[in-house]
């Protein structure tokens, strides 16, 4: 049977969608938004009227707090004369007064243990209290609440035997048989004080969730035009977020075809701007690394072609021609031999590169005296120098001990001396000074009085293959440097060279 291949091509084309930036950029502005307008629509819908009740409970609750503990403070109201008015202390009445802000638009009264109605204050806005109702109010004349009506006494009773309440009106839990004709709706909040009082606030609910229900019949026709918005401001800001990284994307694959002069240009200063400037950087050091690449293949093309033809061109002429001439024989061989030396050099010298770069060659730190060390590989050059006419100068005689690598760092020392020899000035002077430093740090500098350095080539003249000064026609492959740095960088070494055209070059380095 066939197997039906369709699924695995829609995950297919699914993947491609969204394998660019771009796309998922749109898809997430275009969520966000959506989550976004749902909290809207759950705040200003679903939580709107339950968040508004909260609030107005609150503020119901901090009245009724202040009040209770003011006539918690002063004790009972005392009646005082035959009409049963209320004698209230003028100190109390006085603090009642100073708070009576907290009383705005609500409706407030204290009554007895006989439930009849001792202090009382009506501010609703609406003017329809559900417990103390004006018949005359819609009338537009002017009435006095009842104040002890059916509802209210019923409420005062119920707070008295169940303690304190909050609740809404109209409730037939609470108040059975108690309804609303106009639709006005109250929150209530009860008090028990001390089994002596209760206290009743109320206050009118706005009509919150026919807005709710206005606003979530909105919605579809806000998150329609929200979603227009977003796909389209998605789909521009995409594009202008993409478009360097677009612009970086087709310079590397300029880069993988060999074309190391491309560059980018910044778009502004932020990430992909560095990123931008960081790509060039690399474009420009890959492009002189494949340039010095270059070098070294001709370099060491024309260094083995040299000695391998005298080698070649030798033995053929000690096997046709001198073979049985031993002196003849013999000189000839020796060319041969100094050649195939020529050879191993050149390849030893590429191997010991790459040990020292890659890490494989591990140091063996101990405690020695480098200034012996230097004054030691520096008489294997006195030999060479007296022949050559060359005078070498050593200043050496202060110990200077350090821990490092004897080996390696007498390969560093004779690495700088042959350098400074190759590139000798007229004068002849080579100078190896070792300087103790005043942290126990020791300084060693080879000096030259030859061409000098120009300044652009200064940063790169420790590179692999590189070759500054006017090297043509002079054996070398531009390695001896780069095995120096490699073994310095291992040691943790600082080091460096001081030239001027004209007047010669300072190579040094410190070690500790």
């Amino acid at each position: 049977m066939k197997q039906d291949k369709r699924p695995a091509g829609a995950a297919v084309k699914k993947r491609r969608f969204f394998n660019r930036i771009s796309r998922k950029l749109m898809l997430f502005v275009v969520l966000m938004s959506m989550v976004l307008l749902a909290l809207v629509w759950l705040l200003s819908v679903k939580l709107l009227e339950p968040m508004y009740n909260r609030r107005v409970l609150a503020d119901l609750n901090h009245a009724a707090d202040v009040y209770s503990a003011i006539i918690e403070k002063y004790g009972k109201f005392e009646s005082f004369d035959k009409s049963g008015g209320v004698h209230i202390p003028s100190d109390m009445m006085e603090e009642i007064m100073d708070n009576r802000g907290l009383l705005a638009g609500k409706c407030f009264e204290v009554a007895g243990t006989d439930c009849k109605v001792l202090l009382h204050l009506h501010q609703l806005q609406s003017d329809q209290c559900l417990l103390h109702p004006n018949p005359l109010s819609q009338l537009m004349e002017y009435s006095e609440p009842q104040w002890n009506s059916t509802a209210a006494v019923n409420l005062r009773a119920t707070t008295f035997v169940l303690g304190d309440l909050n609740f809404t009106l109209p409730d037939s839990r609470i108040l059975p048989g108690l309804e609303s004709t106009s639709g006005t709706r109250q929150m209530v909040v009860c008090r028990n004080i001390n089994n002596q009082y209760s206290l009743i606030l109320s206050t009118d609910l706005e009509r919150v969730g026919q807005a709710a229900d206005v606003i979530s019949a909105q919605m579809p026709i806000i998150a329609a035009v929200l979603l227009i918005v977003s796909i389209a401001g998605a789909y521009v800001f995409s594009r202008w977020f993409t478009k360097p990284i677009s612009a970086i994307s087709r310079a590397a694959r300029e880069m993988a075809r060999g074309n190391y002069k491309v560059r980018v240009t910044p778009q502004a200063d932020d990430e992909l701007g560095a990123l931008a400037g960081d790509f060039n950087t690399m474009a420009r050091e890959v492009g002189r690394t494949s340039e010095l690449q270059r070098d070294l293949i001709a370099n060491v093309s024309h260094d083995l072609r040299t000695p391998l033809t005298l080698i070649k061109g030798y033995a053929e002429t000690v096997r046709d021609l001198t073979g049985d001439n031993k002196e003849k024989r013999d000189e000839q061989l020796s060319v041969i031999v100094d050649e195939t030396d020529r050879l191993s050099g050149l390849v030893n010298s590429v191997m010991e590169l790459s040990k020292y770069s890659s890490g494989t060659e591990k140091l063996n730190p101990v405690q020695f005296d480098l200034a012996q060390l230097c004054d030691e590989v520096a008489y294997r050059y006195q030999n060479i120098c007296e022949q050559s006419g060359y005078t070498l100068t050593v200043d050496a005689a202060d110990p200077c001990t350090v821990t490092a690598d004897p080996d390696m760092m007498s390969r560093v020392v004779h690495n700088l001396l042959a350098n400074a020899i190759h590139h000798i000035g007229p004068d002849g002077c080579v100078a190896l000074r070792v300087k103790p430093q005043p942290d126990a740090a020791v300084r060693v500098e080879i000096e030259d009085h030859g061409a000098g350095i120009a300044r652009e080539d200064l940063p790169y003249i420790f590179d692999k293959y590189y070759r500054s000064r006017a090297d043509a026609g002079k054996v070398g492959t531009g390695l001896g440097l780069s095995i120096t740095k490699a073994i310095l960088i291992n040691h943790g070494f600082p080091f460096g060279v001081d030239s001027e055209p004209g007047k010669g070059s300072i190579f040094w380095f410190v070690a500790h």
